[in-house]
């Protein structure tokens, strides 16, 4: 973890946000998903979520938590009810740190306040999804305590890729 000195902040995104957010996402979905996506499906994923697409998710009352160090924006996670009906009531859509964050303890930050938010609604239960190639993602929800809960298949671009669900009871 960096040392005191480092303003760490997590807190609700804002629409003067939009563009951080946008490089964010694209800067770390390339770390993530280079040679495990199909090149052009990636393309296109950053291509969509640009800044008119995180003015439009925040304008529309999405729940995006943004990290801020050092006044900088480094992060972000978006979490809310399951998608799918089940056990697990609660949902962390999204966690991503910009690769330069990553390793420091951030990741963990930004999970808990996730957790906080689910459980400040109420819901029972978490589940997080993880395509099986990414073993960052992999590991770092099974350091969290999330066990792996379900499997499916979904396509991806051209590609059939699988996904695995860790849950936490």
């Amino acid at each position: 973890m960096l040392g005191s000195s480092f303003d760490v902040r997590v807190r609700g995104g804002k629409l003067s946000d939009a563009r951080a957010l946008a490089d964010v996402f694209e800067r770390s979905w390339r770390h993530a998903y280079i040679g495990i996506l199909p090149r052009a499906h990636l393309d296109s994923l950053i291509l969509r979520r640009g800044r008119r697409w995180w003015s439009s998710a925040i304008r529309s009352g999405d729940f995006i938590l943004v990290l801020e160090v050092g006044g900088e924006i480094c992060g972000y996670a978006s979490c809310g009810p399951a998608r799918h009906r089940g056990r697990y009531e609660g949902e962390i859509y999204e966690l991503y740190l910009a690769p330069e964050y990553q390793g420091l303890g951030f990741g963990e930050l930004m999970f808990e306040a996730c957790r906080s938010e689910l459980d400040r609604r109420q819901l029972n239960g978490l589940i997080v999804w993880a395509l099986a190639d990414n073993d960052i993602a992999i590991d770092f929800y099974w350091r969290r305590g999330g066990r792996p809960v379900k499997k499916v298949t979904d396509r991806v671009g051209t590609v059939d890729m699988c996904k695995i669900g860790y849950g936490w009871p």
